[in-house]
């Protein structure tokens, strides 16, 4: 990984009976992270469609908090409303097998 670049795992609960609101927002904040040096590395879903595990890498920390503030994505959460899911981001590297 290049020293600015930025890899997030954004761990996704969806708010109970809204999972496919939920998923709907989701789908299109994802759309924005390319305009913003963002890249979705992989995308899974629960089995029971109530969270998501997202692994998204950024060039730099700086097109994260473009994204973060960017105002499309803002009105993708105003539209979604009390269906918008809670998102928690861990910031995290590659671990080799033998590493710690």
């Amino acid at each position: 990984m290049d020293s600015q670049e930025l890899l997030l795992a954004a761990i996704v609960e969806m708010v109970p009976g809204a999972a496919e609101a939920g998923q709907r927002y989701e789908d299109a904040v994802l759309e924005l992270l390319g305009r913003h040096g963002g890249t979705l590395e992989r995308r899974t879903r629960g089995t029971d469609g109530t969270a998501e595990v997202h692994l998204i890498r950024f060039r730099d920390r700086a097109g994260y908090e473009a994204f973060m503030a960017d105002p499309d994505r803002a009105a993708h959460r105003a539209e979604a409303g009390d269906a918008a899911p809670t998102t928690r981001v861990i910031e995290v590297h590659d671990v080799n097998a033998g590493d710690s």
